[in-house]
C-alpha cells in the first residue's frame, strides 16, 4: 500500500486515528473511476472487458494515458474554465443574440487543455494573443486571435454598443481579475 512518499504520509496519519486504508479496487472499479474522473463518461463494455483483461502492471498507467489522450478530458475540463469566463454562445444579459464564432474560443480551451499547453502561456494568449499574432509564425496567428475570444464572451450591456462599452470593459476587466487573480475588482470600480 505504500507505493509512495504521498501514501506513506497517508498511512501514518490513518494509523494515528486507528483507520485502515479501504481495500484495493478491483480492475473494473478501477476502470470506472478513472473514466469518470478524466473523461466524465462511463466506459465502454469493450474496454472494460480490455482493461479488465490486460495483466501487465503498467495497464493503469496506458489507460490513464490513454483517456488523458481523448477529447472528452479536453471537454470536461475545458468547461471548467469557460465557466470561470462565464462562456455562452449567446451574447447574455438584454441583448442575448446568438454569436456565431464563439464556438471557435471554446475549440481553442479544449484544444489547449488536450494539448497540455501550460497555464502561462494559454492566459498570455487569452489576454494578448492579439498583440502576440504579428510575432508569430503564419501558422500560428489564427489560434492567437482566437485565443482573445476570452474578452469576447465578455457580457454586452443594453442595446448601444457605443454609449455602454464603459460596462463591457469594466465587465471584462472584472472576469479577468476573478478568473486570474482570484479576486472581485469590480467594486473598484466605484470604491477607492
Amino acid at each position: 500500500w505504500r507505493g509512495s512518499p504521498v501514501d506513506a504520509f497517508l498511512m501514518r496519519d490513518l494509523e494515528s486515528r486507528g483507520l485502515k486504508p479501504a481495500p484495493r479496487a478491483d480492475r473494473y472499479t478501477l476502470i470506472r473511476r478513472a473514466s469518470y474522473d478524466l473523461t466524465g463518461l462511463p466506459p465502454t463494455l469493450d474496454e472494460v472487458n480490455a482493461f479488465v483483461a490486460d495483466e501487465s502492471p503498467d495497464a493503469y498507467p496506458q489507460l490513464v494515458d490513454r483517456l488523458l489522450a481523448t477529447r472528452a478530458y479536453g471537454e470536461r475540463w475545458g468547461r471548467h474554465w469557460l465557466d470561470v469566463v462565464r462562456y455562452a454562445d449567446t451574447a447574455g444579459e438584454t441583448a442575448d443574440y446568438p454569436v456565431a464564432d464563439a464556438w471557435r474560443y471554446r475549440n481553442y480551451v479544449i484544444d489547449s487543455i488536450e494539448r497540455d499547453k501550460p497555464f502561462d502561456e494559454f492566459i498570455r494568449e487569452q489576454i494578448a494573443g492579439d498583440l502576440m499574432a504579428a510575432l508569430a509564425p503564419a501558422d500560428k496567428q489564427d489560434e492567437l486571435k482566437i485565443a482573445t475570444g476570452f474578452i469576447a464572451v465578455t457580457r454586452r450591456f443594453g442595446f448601444d454598443i457605443e454609449s455602454d462599452q464603459h460596462l463591457a470593459i469594466a465587465d471584462t476587466l472584472d472576469v479577468l481579475g476573478q478568473s486570474v487573480l482570484g479576486l472581485t475588482i469590480g467594486c473598484a470600480r466605484c470604491h477607492h
